[in-house]
């Protein structure tokens, strides 16, 4: 970002989370500039060690943290985590209710010793008749609406990333930003929460706005009634797909120039988007048999040509790849903590034109604990015998 500091340079978080909702919230934060201190047990945060659909979670939201390995039950450790809270801006954390108490690390103990520390929950319900219960994205997807909106009729399908994890995470972030304009006027901190279940909630509220202005249960996407006439992956030369949306009227009319179809310009039953909506049963068949003759590339040509909405349909392993990431710096170099390099997307966000990258990989584990105990005054020494005494972890070398 130019010569000028990142906006939170001085804010410094501690960071009690695992798995995707708390990380996110802390990767936001160290991308804008925070310094964030990822507090883990001696054996390590269990999100490294996760197989299949979770092995991308560590690495993709823990970059620009520091990391230290500590065993918060010993009193010394306890005590490691307090002299960090007590100069801390931020508290962050995602564990189950009453975990952070336990530890003595409440927001009542915490903001006692700092009264300025925000402090920000990451939880599956927001207080009230569910707070007690295991939340995960799944869970929340199916209970919310979001899972029964996705797939078909009889089959309700979770969506195909972390979306309430993320999301509620990036919330959890806003919450935090607001907290701290606020601090600047009062002086004083406060507890914010976010919650997977009520970003959910959130997720889905169009569906629920379109009941109350239609009176008309929202309908699985693979089954609802289109609000565009022309909305639709197609199958096309070769077996390959595309997606094409012809949304307005005046894109309607370009359509149809573009591929000499003029006897649809023509057609009064498709003047308007309404209209093209209510005659999709017979329209959407016949353009998929007027289009299949060509290939997703020459109908990409087209469209982007004439200016029309199109998608190639793309993997995600693809993304490394795209031409407009990599010319747009929307990809920056990451060292994985067992030490491979490869990239990795930013936040979708510029400042000052520029994108926030990446200042630190993500930590291995313990990395960074003889920095952290250093600037809390605890000397060689004093760390050498910490270690000794296994209340914080070796000295870094793996993963």
């Amino acid at each position: 970002m130019s010569d000028q500091p990142l906006p939170l340079a001085s804010v410094r978080v501690v960071e009690f989370t695992h798995m995707v909702m708390g990380p996110t919230c802390g990767m936001i934060l160290g991308d804008l500039g925070a310094e964030v201190i990822k507090v883990e047990p001696i054996a390590g945060d269990n999100t490294r060690k996760l197989l299949g659909s979770g092995a991308g979670f560590f690495p993709m939201f823990n970059r620009n943290k520091k990391g230290i390995a500590v065993d918060v039950r010993d009193p010394r450790g306890r005590e490691i985590v307090l002299k960090l809270v007590a100069g801390a801006d931020v508290f962050s954390e995602n564990f189950k209710a009453g975990s952070m108490a336990r530890l003595g690390f409440g927001y009542p103990a915490l903001s006692a010793l700092n009264p300025k520390l925000v402090y920000v929950s990451h939880k599956g319900f927001l207080p009230g008749p569910y707070d007690h219960r295991t939340a995960l994205d799944e869970v929340v997807q199916m209970m919310g609406g979001l899972a029964y909106m996705t797939g078909p009729e009889g089959r309700p399908l979770r969506a195909g990333s972390s979306v309430n994890d993320i999301m509620g995470g990036m919330f959890g972030a806003i919450a935090v930003l607001a907290a701290l304009a606020q601090r600047s006027t009062t002086g004083r901190g406060q507890e914010v929460q976010s919650a997977l279940f009520e970003n959910n909630v959130f997720l889905v509220a169009q569906h629920m706005m379109q009941f109350a202005v239609t009176g008309q249960p929202a309908a699985p996407m693979p089954s609802r009634i289109s609000a565009w006439g022309i909305y639709d992956v197609f199958t096309v030369a070769g077996d390959g797909q595309i997606f094409l949306a012809v949304v307005s009227d005046t894109q309607w009319a370009v359509f149809c120039d573009a591929f000499a179809f003029t006897d649809l310009k023509a057609d009064a039953r498709l003047r308007s988007n309404n209209q093209r909506v209510l005659s999709r049963d017979w329209l959407i068949p016949l353009l998929r048999e007027r289009l299949a003759t060509r290939s997703a590339a020459e109908l990409s040509d087209v469209f982007e040509t004439n200016g029309l909405p199109f998608a190639p349909i793309t993997r995600p392993e693809e993304l490394g790849d795209d031409p407009h990431l990599l010319a747009t710096g929307g990809l920056a170099p990451l060292t994985l903590p067992d030490g491979r390099e490869t990239t990795v997307p930013l936040l979708p966000i510029t400042l000052d034109g520029q994108r926030l990258g990446v200042r630190h990989d993500p930590p291995r584990l313990g990395e960074h604990n003889d920095e952290v105990l250093k600037s809390l005054g605890y000397s060689a020494g004093d760390i050498a015998a910490l270690r000794e005494a296994g209340v914080i972890g070796a000295a870094p070398g793996g993963a």
